[in-house]
């Protein structure tokens, strides 16, 4: 055995020996340099900014907003001078220097080639501005009240000096405490300021430069690097060693980009642990899946608000602690801390094993899913729900046991039967795995009927985030995994169908943005901006009033289209929630789905609920027509019929596709597979609607329910040309608001966009309204008795669904 006599024996620790001297703060923040996703974002929005502001500077004159901030700021008092004076330095060459000596001077190179280079980005790029746009020009009479000017008659656009000094406060902020990084940006603000006083620049501009030089800063952090953007193995071990686990061994495990870092530690005293690193919140729960939640038929469990990483990983070891006390198997938790000057971290127990998504359907036993399906029961009993049961949480140990992991979105509190979203969550990780046959039986064998079947409404795509629909290979996985639950229970599957498409929404947006942006150009759209801010609000509040009495008015028409009696509450409410669902999907779809399930609902047939609407249709049919016919009258010459013609090709062309229609009903094919269903189906209908018929009451209440619809809509587009002051015949109003409401119906988009808006303007203008009133009217009317209405809709549709009304 040779001894090495450059390497001295370790001695031991005496009473009077001396510590081992702790690396510095600069040292320690080198582990944890890299470079943050987040950071492209910010860089994008510091150019958008940027440009926003070149927009607004290049506009004439000065905003009163700016030029009182300005002015303000001119008057500062006189004995401050010499502060404002030295301040811009800060922002120059001399503020350059400085900030990178006084690193150089410390020892954090690194820190000083970032503010020396965020010092000198900022400079080009404030230089480039400056040649290709050139100075900001201002009016003679804004000059007048100018206190002092630091360009004579023009202001730099951007500053300068603030956007150095925001650039090296950017860039040196990852180095610096946070104390010394507030007093930064308090200098930075004083530049600002400073350059307001001299006269060098106006707010804009001084804003720009803020953001421009906040914006470099970012530039540098993602080319050169910067601290705390990752947490490096050497601060793993060395929070590690602060916490009593000295590493021997470490190895980081393959994981997401943005996810957790996940370390196997083998430590000096043979314990196998997994370290795991959060760096950011998980932001699983974002926007589009609160919208589609907020879209299903049924109350979905929130995602735990959680705030801070550190609050991850403190809720994360709370709810693994409370399952491991429950008999679930989990990975135990071992102790939670943090790395100094990084992010949080959570040291569990170790298991050799496999993750369900590496296995194959062969791989997994019925014991195993039994014991998966224990676990969830565990859990409903002991009140929790885990709500993340992927496959890739789900771990087969060495020796085939089951142990669940990551509870980051867990919760605790509620009923013993509310953890049916995570038994709909497992069927669909089961069916990814061993497919839909053994993940039902499984259930099936091991959970009540009740609980199976209640987990149904859970399985719609809009109520499962997309982590969970991304593990099935075939997108009609959830459907047959629906049908066969329903098939072994013996109970129907749910309509999960939601009432508007993203097709929909995205022909409302396009089209609503096409419609009120292009109809102004008939008129002025100053003129037609003006006559909407000078209108009269009690005018409009009657609008709004209107237009949600012609939506109560449908509730006699479906009072009247039916035989038996109906809730009249509840046919109110399901009323008002078709004014979301009809006037958001083409042809008004949605209008008759709703109306539809709420007659099931009440235990009517799909013939009879259909009968109801049919006649419910033709009732509009007949009133609207009528109606169309009386306007088109009273509109006279402002409808060109003399001019209409229809070509000899049209009627041709009719005449054919009517006797091909007349010869296939007439084939044996037709005859048995068209013609006699469909008979039938007639025969039903009518022996559905004939009996409603014979009853006055009925009757009355479908007729004078549809002339009360056009009355009140027609009247809310009289009511807002009153609003804006407009001279009108109350008669010719009606009269084009029927005319245009058919029409309107012609074009195959949503509620007509579109459509009716032309129709309307078209008619207004034909009947002697001034084309600025017409398309004032016309804008505000739609927005206000059809658009309007859709938000408490939106609120009756979702409550009526959780009520199982519809």
């Amino acid at each position: 055995m040779t001894e090495e006599p450059d390497t001295p024996p370790p001695q031991p620790a005496g009473p009077d020996s001396a510590p081992p001297k702790r690396p510095g703060r600069y040292a320690r923040l080198r582990h944890s340099v890299g470079r943050h996703p987040l950071d492209l974002v910010r860089l994008a929005v510091s150019a958008g900014v940027v440009l926003a502001c070149l927009v607004v500077a290049r506009t004439p004159g000065v905003n009163e907003v700016e030029a009182a901030i300005f002015h303000e700021l001119q008057r500062l008092p006189d004995w401050s001078a010499p502060l404002w004076r030295i301040l811009p330095w800060a922002g120059y060459w001399p503020g350059i220097v400085l900030g990178a000596g006084l690193a150089l001077y410390l020892g954090r190179v690194r820190m000083a080639v970032a503010v020396a280079w965020s010092g000198v980005v900022a400079w080009a790029l404030v230089l480039i501005v400056h040649e290709l746009i050139g100075p900001r020009i201002v009016t003679a009479a804004f000059l007048e009240t100018v206190v002092r000017t630091g360009g004579g008659s023009a202001f730099e656009f951007p500053s300068l000096h603030t956007a150095v000094a925001a650039a090296i406060a950017s860039a040196a902020g990852p180095y610096v405490t946070r104390a010394e990084r507030r007093v930064s940006w308090v200098v930075v603000i004083g530049v600002a300021v400073a350059d307001l006083y001299l006269g060098n620049a106006l707010p804009i501009g001084v804003f720009a430069a803020a953001v421009l030089g906040w914006g470099v800063g970012i530039l540098l952090h993602l080319v050169l690097g910067a601290p705390g953007r990752r947490a490096a193995e050497p601060a793993v071990q060395a929070a590690l060693r602060q916490v009593g686990i000295a590493p021997a061994r470490m190895v980081r495990l393959p994981g997401r980009l943005l996810g957790p870092q996940v370390y196997e530690v083998h430590t000096t005293e043979g314990e196998h642990v997994e370290v795991k690193v959060v760096r950011r919140l998980h932001r699983l729960a974002g926007i589009g899946y609160r919208v589609r939640r907020v879209l299903a038929s049924l109350e979905v469990a929130p995602e735990p608000a959680l705030s801070t990483p550190r609050h991850e990983v403190a809720h994360e070891a709370y709810i693994t602690l409370l399952a491991e006390r429950a008999g679930v198997g989990t990975l135990p938790v071992l102790l939670a801390g943090e790395i100094e000057h990084g992010p949080p971290f959570l040291v569990r127990r170790h298991f050799d094993g496999r993750l369900l998504s590496d296995l194959g359907p062969g791989s997994v036993t019925d014991a195993q899913l039994d014991a998966l399906w224990r676990a969830v029961r565990c859990l409903g009993s002991a009140r929790m729900v885990h709500h993340d049961l992927r496959a890739s949480n789900i771990l087969v140990d060495g020796s085939g046991g089951i142990r669940i992991a990551d509870f980051t979105f867990g919760r605790v509190g509620g009923p013993r039967t509310h953890n049916v979203q995570d038994v709909a969550e497992l069927l669909v990780t089961l069916t990814s795995v061993v497919g839909v046959e053994r993940a039902v039986d499984s259930a099936i064998r091991s959970l009540p009927d009740e609980t199976v079947r209640d987990s149904l409404p859970h399985l719609q795509p809009v109520a499962l985030h997309r982590r969970f629909r991304r593990q099935l290979v075939h997108r009609t996985d959830l459907m047959r995994l629906r049908q066969a639950i329903a098939d072994r229970l013996d109970c129907e599957v749910p309509a999960f169908r939601s009432p508007v498409r993203p097709a929909t929404v995205a022909i409302l947006a396009a089209g609503g943005i096409a419609v009120y942006l292009l109809l102004p150009e008939v008129a002025s759209l100053a003129e037609v901006r003006s006559v909407i801010a000078r209108a009269q609000w009690d005018w409009l509040g009657a609008t709004v009033a209107f237009g949600m009495l012609a939506i109560l008015s449908n509730t006699l028409t479906i009072l009247g289209s039916a035989q038996p009696s109906l809730p009249v509450w509840r046919s109110i409410a399901v009323q008002v929630a078709s004014a979301f669902t009809g006037r958001t999907t083409v042809a008004a779809l949605g209008y008759y789905t709703i109306n539809i399930s709420f007659l099931e609902k009440l235990g009517m047939a799909r013939t009879d609920a259909v009968g109801v609407l049919l006649l419910n249709r033709a009732a509009t049919v007949v009133v609207t027509g009528l109606a169309t016919l009386v306007g088109i009258l009273v509109i006279g010459d402002a409808v060109p019929l003399g001019q209409v013609s229809i070509p000899l090709w049209t009627w041709i062309l009719g005449a054919s596709l009517l006797v091909l229609l007349v010869a296939f009903l007439a084939s044996p094919w037709g005859r048995t597979r068209v013609w006699q269903p469909a008979r039938a189906i007639l025969g039903r209908l009518v022996d559905t609607v004939v009996p409603t018929l014979r009853r006055p009451v009925r009757a009355l209440q479908l007729v004078v329910g549809e002339v009360l619809f056009l009355a009140f809509s027609a009247a809310g587009l009289a009511t807002t040309l009153s609003a804006i002051g407009a001279h009108y015949s109350l008669g010719a109003v009606v009269a084009v608001f029927i005319v245009a409401s058919t029409l309107g119906q012609l074009l195959p988009t949503p509620g007509g966009l579109g459509a009716v808006e032309g129709a309307l303007v078209a008619g207004l203008t034909a009947v002697g309204i001034h084309p600025t009133d017409a398309v004032a009217a016309a804008l505000t009317a739609r927005v206000l008795t059809f658009w309007l209405p859709v938000v408490p809709g939106i609120v009756a549709h979702r409550l009526l669904q959780h009520h199982n009304v519809i």
